[in-house]
């Protein structure tokens, strides 16, 4: 009988043990911020630069409240020694600069509205809606940016002396209300806009005009806020056109006013008096709609 030669059983070869991989080095923060030094010398230059740009002010607000003293520098500019409120006294009280500062606020705050109406209108048109020839309209209107103002000076005011603008409120605000910067940045931003929103809106049965009041200009309100900051700046510091449109000194702006008492031999710290005045209402209007700034201004990139 023959016995069965069974092979050899083999062992299993254990794989060689695995070496603990290796800890990750995580890249250190500090290698990806700038070196000490350099922040050091940034924060200099932006402290030279900050300085920088707020002497003029500084020096405006200290000149004012010394009335009737000879400028001397630097001793002048010393906040501590002379402080008087003559100037502001002689501004509010003698002076016409509360009836400048009525003109100003109503050509600045009547034109922010209309203005913001008319381009949130026409932003919306060349965003969302479909007709003949929307391209080449908005191209040509947009144009207009580069045709500086003095060229179209001389027509304006021949077309305002001719309808009876002159010396008048609605001639001095109804050639400003055409503005193309205002309808290129409504534009980009309610481009930006989803569709289905108006689209919902009209199954609903929402006309157009209800369509703009309750959709598009809540939506707006951070584009809006920013153009009614940069709006209200262009007016309230306008020159030209009020000092061309304005024949009486009751219908003169701040800036014209202002200007005007240069003629009068007023003294420098009444004239910086007025111009603090004249600061102060653009400085609030920061202030309040500062916020919808930024956010407004990097809502508006140019777009395909």
């Amino acid at each position: 009988m023959t016995a069965l030669i069974q092979p050899p059983t083999q062992t299993p070869v254990s794989a060689p043990p695995k070496k603990p991989a290796a800890p990750r080095r995580h890249r250190s923060f500090r290698a990806l911020e700038p070196s000490r030094m350099g922040v050091v010398v940034r924060w200099i230059w932006l402290s030279i630069a900050g300085i920088l740009s707020f002497f003029p002010f500084y020096a405006m607000v200290v000149l004012s409240l010394k009335p009737g003293l000879v400028v001397e520098l630097p001793g002048s500019l010393l906040p501590w020694t002379d402080i008087s409120f003559e100037s502001y006294e002689q501004v509010l009280g003698g002076q016409n600069i509360l009836g400048w500062l009525w003109n100003t606020v109503i050509y600045s705050l009547v034109s922010v509205v209309a203005v913001l109406f008319l381009s949130a209108m026409a932003g919306y048109a060349f965003a969302k809606k479909r007709f003949a020839g929307k391209e080449v309209m908005f191209w040509s209107f947009l144009a207009m940016v580069m045709v500086p103002f003095h060229v179209t000076l001389i027509p304006t005011f021949i077309l305002m002396a001719n309808l009876g603008g002159i010396d008048t409120y609605w001639g001095l605000i109804l050639p400003t209300l055409a503005n193309a910067q205002a309808v290129f940045l409504m534009r980009q931003f309610i481009q930006g806009l989803p569709d289905e929103l108006f689209e919902a809106a009209g199954i609903d049965g929402a006309g157009e005009f209800r369509i703009f009041l309750r959709i598009v200009l809540p939506l707006c309100k951070p584009i809006l806020a920013t153009l009614g900051i940069f709006v209200f700046l262009w007016h309230w510091n306008d020159f030209l056109w009020p000092l061309i449109i304005a024949k009486s000194n009751s219908m003169f702006t701040l800036t014209v006013g202002i200007s005007s008492l240069q003629q009068q031999n007023v003294p420098l710290s009444t004239m910086l008096a007025g111009s603090v005045v004249a600061l102060l209402p653009i400085f609030l209007a920061y202030l309040i709609a500062q916020r919808y700034v930024q956010e407004g201004v990097t809502g508006t990139g140019i777009k395909g």
